[in-house]
């Protein structure tokens, strides 16, 4: 099947297995990524993730609809802090497990939404 490259720039989830997640010519065990860039990254536990963990995205300019973070193997809702904290930044919060995470991404930048995301790791 032939799979046209959505009509967006920017980095492009466009795999992943346990291994992680394929962008471009990268694989990531865990991912910051905006339409700007993607980058490797190393999470704390989901409970103790902050605001400040997630800071390379608030440089993103203009700033992005909303924040998807990708929880894992499995849906884990974030903190109530963290929301807060975000929220209170002017971003909203999407949280989803890594895989639909993943797939979402690949289709709101192929609609060319500007947001920014946070991947946790599948294992």
């Amino acid at each position: 099947m032939r799979m046209d490259k959505p009509r967006t720039d920017g980095p492009i989830i466009s795999g992943f297995s346990s291994g992680g997640f394929k962008v471009d010519d990268g694989v990531y065990h865990a991912l910051l990524i905006t339409p700007e860039r993607a980058d490797g990254w190393s999470p704390p536990p989901l409970a103790d993730l902050s605001a400040d963990d997630l800071a390379p995205l608030w440089v993103l300019d203009p700033p992005p609809e909303f924040v998807l973070i990708g929880t894992g193997a499995a849906l884990v809702r974030p903190a109530p802090a963290l929301v807060r904290a975000v929220e209170a930044r002017g971003y909203g919060v999407e949280a989803m497990d890594s895989r639909a995470a993943a797939r979402a991404w690949a289709v709101l930048r192929g609609e060319g939404r500007w947001i920014a995301a946070a991947l946790y790791p599948f294992d």
